[in-house]
């Protein structure tokens, strides 16, 4: 995989290593929100919850737009894609060596006693 692609793939599990910040995806993808709406949901700070939009914005997980003096977050559902297709991947590497493992084993000839 290139760097760029190890890079973007930092960013987006990072983004999605905090709770909140799932929770958060959860809601936008269902439907977009404000950011005020948003941290009402949560026993935190506004700013708390702002910077955990930003880190889902820098990962590339959401959009945000003005609407007069809000800032309405969308969630992208090609971002959410990217994840779960790097996740298939892995799972596929994975799957491949628990295979070998058993081919391994199945191979090896009993010892005798």
């Amino acid at each position: 995989m290139a760097d760029d692609a190890e890079d973007r793939a930092d960013a987006l599990f990072h983004a999605l290593s905090d709770r909140t910040r799932r929770d958060i995806m959860r809601r936008i993808l269902a439907g977009e929100h404000s950011v005020s709406a948003l941290a009402a949901k949560y026993e935190m700070s506004f700013a708390a919850v702002q910077k955990h939009v930003a880190v889902l914005e820098r990962a590339g997980l959401l959009t945000k737009r003005r609407n007069g003096r809000e800032q309405l977050a969308t969630g992208d559902v090609t971002a959410v894609r990217a994840v779960s297709t790097m996740l298939t991947e892995l799972e596929q590497v994975w799957r491949g060596r628990i295979a070998r493992i058993d081919e391994l084993l199945s191979t090896e000839s009993p010892k005798e006693n």
